[in-house]
């Protein structure tokens, strides 16, 4: 296979209009690794705020990830990574640094996919800024990369971001050293106190006398001034403060939720600049839509800069996106909502993906939904049940439509509690959110033992595991809250102990806490807990 070499390449996109309505001629630089162009999938790598397109070989910035037999393989990939223009790596200026957000730089990305004709990416990965444009170019084209992996980024600027950015300009607008004082300041958010206690330990340096910390933060900012530019510096502050994707509307993000784009999103647990909260609360409003999105996290001290410090960790959360032998190994997520479960041709297409997954080899684990519009029934019949008024109507259409004519599947477990639960309702005349948890999730169990069965009886040996036992939360009732670490411990403990031969069949939309009250994840809580479990 031909090998295209890693030099700088150039092209030209003329008369560039920024959204906001600023007209340049753009010249943009880039390099490739491994394999030529439209020659092997294509990974794009977005570099971050003072980085560049130099991303592998002996002096690549990220070469213990990407390279020959690395993480990302450059034998079985193109790596392609742009200079964000005005960078100057390619002696490219951008004076008028205001007049571009990060979403230009994104459209300017995408006209270069097209000059060179790349209709379809592998993966777009990127660091900090780098994630940020990497999420903007997805919302613009939510079809041009089958991965996108956002690392230590989001798809905005937060107000703790945005305010940093603001210290920054002042430092690079007033400042006598501009580089070298933005940069000392800019080393505190990139790493955390507990970081720099574990380094410096407040030892001091003899020679100099001052502090190590001190002699640290000098050596940064002296070593950017000696080769990054001001413009460039003022140019790419810039974008890191104006990330955001719905900047015309939420539209954008929900074109983003519908997209068949696999989302991985990886934070770090001490992150100052993209906290892991903000990530995970990312993570959450694109799985209520859509269960093709995780969230990975790297466990560090160093905060912002351990995606670029601890390399195993990464290795271990990409190796699944890049290493398809190890991809195979994993279990694949099948989630069914509520309408694809209807009686009849539905809950029969259903029984028939399984089944031919199964056939297939693939190891598969299926999520359900409550069926039909169940939820929004049970809600219904709970309230009539609350105000005195006469249920039993609804309720019987609701048991009819559920056990349908599958005579061999007992639920009379489900519709005992169910009962009991209402006439508590209707004899107290209210219920509280916890109650109402407990209503709503006998939608989902009642899919979930229904699947299973039906499957056992097509010869598939299928099993029933309560997400109320592996998807753990607080007593947030409603609404309720992921407790990560034991999650993390008793899913991780169910599948390592599953069968390699058994289907799991889990009800989407429900959790549990410790005391092992059952709790809901909010609406559209099955596609969280597929997202959870992949």
């Amino acid at each position: 296979m031909k090998t295209a070499v890693s030099e700088i390449e150039q092209l030209n996109i003329p008369g560039f209009t920024t959204l906001s309505g600023a007209c340049q001629d753009i010249q943009l630089s880039y390099q490739v690794f491994g394999p030529a162009l439209n020659t092997a999938p294509i990974v794009l790598v977005n570099h971050a705020l003072t980085g560049n397109s130099n991303v592998a070989g002996e002096d690549g910035w990220w070469t213990s990830l990407v390279g020959k037999d690395k993480c990302i393989d450059t034998q079985k990939y193109t790596v392609l990574a742009f200079n964000i223009p005005g960078n100057v790596y390619d002696g490219f200026v951008i004076d008028n640094y205001k007049d571009f957000v990060a979403g230009d730089i994104a459209q300017i990305f995408l006209q270069a996919l097209a000059i060179l004709k790349v209709k379809k990416l592998y993966a777009i990965i990127g660091g900090s800024l780098g994630g940020g444009i990497a999420w903007e170019m997805a919302a613009l084209d939510p079809e041009i990369t089958t991965h996108l992996i956002p690392v230590a980024s989001d798809w905005k600027s937060t107000d703790w971001l945005i305010a940093n950015c603001q210290i920054q300009e002042q430092f690079l607008t007033n400042s006598k050293q501009p580089v070298h004082d933005a940069r000392m300041h800019a080393m505190l958010c990139y790493r955390t106190p507990e970081s720099f206690k574990e380094r410096f330990q407040r030892s001091t340096n003899q020679d100099l006398q001052v502090f190590n910390v001190e002699s640290w933060l000098l050596h940064h900012g002296r070593k950017l001034q000696e080769r990054f530019q001001l413009s460039a510096y003022k140019l790419t502050n810039q974008l890191l403060k104006t990330i955001d994707i719905n900047r015309n509307g939420k539209e954008a993000f929900e074109k983003l939720q519908r997209s068949q784009t696999n989302i991985h999103i990886i934070g770090v647990d001490s992150d100052l600049f993209f906290s892991a909260s903000e990530n995970k609360e990312t993570h959450k409003q694109m799985a209520q839509a859509r269960s093709n999105v995780t969230y990975g996290e790297i466990k560090s001290l160093h905060g912002h800069d351990a995606f670029l410090i601890e390399f195993r960790q990464m290795e271990q959360l990409l190796e699944g996106i890049f290493d398809p032998e190890k991809a195979a190994k994993r279990y694949k997520i099948l989630k069914f909502g509520g309408t694809s479960l209807a009686n009849g041709e539905g809950i029969e297409r259903v029984l028939e993906i399984i089944a031919s997954k199964v056939q297939e080899g693939e190891k598969i684990v299926v999520v359900v939904s409550a069926r039909e519009m169940a939820t929004d029934q049970l809600d219904a019949i709970l309230e009539k049940a609350a105000r005195g008024m006469d249920y039993i109507k609804e309720f019987e259409a609701f048991e009819k439509y559920q056990r349908h004519s599958y005579k061999n599947v007992d639920l009379s477990d489900e519709f005992r509690e169910l009962v009991q639960l209402l006439e508590g309702v209707a004899l107290l005349g209210d219920y509280s959110p916890k109650i109402r948890d407990q209503v709503l999730a006998i939608g989902e169990l009642i899919s979930t033992k229904l699947i299973t069965k039906l499957l056992i009886g097509k010869g598939i040996q299928a099993q029933l595991a309560d997400s109320r036992q592996l998807i753990i939360t607080d007593n947030t009732f409603g609404d309720a809250k992921l407790l990560e670490e034991i999650s993390r411990e008793r899913s991780g403990s169910f599948f390592r102990e599953l069968d390699a031969s058994v289907i799991p069949v889990i009800p989407g939309f429900i959790g549990g806490t410790e005391a092992g009250e059952t709790t809901t994840l909010g609406r559209n809580g099955s596609n969280y807990t597929a997202a959870l479990l992949a």
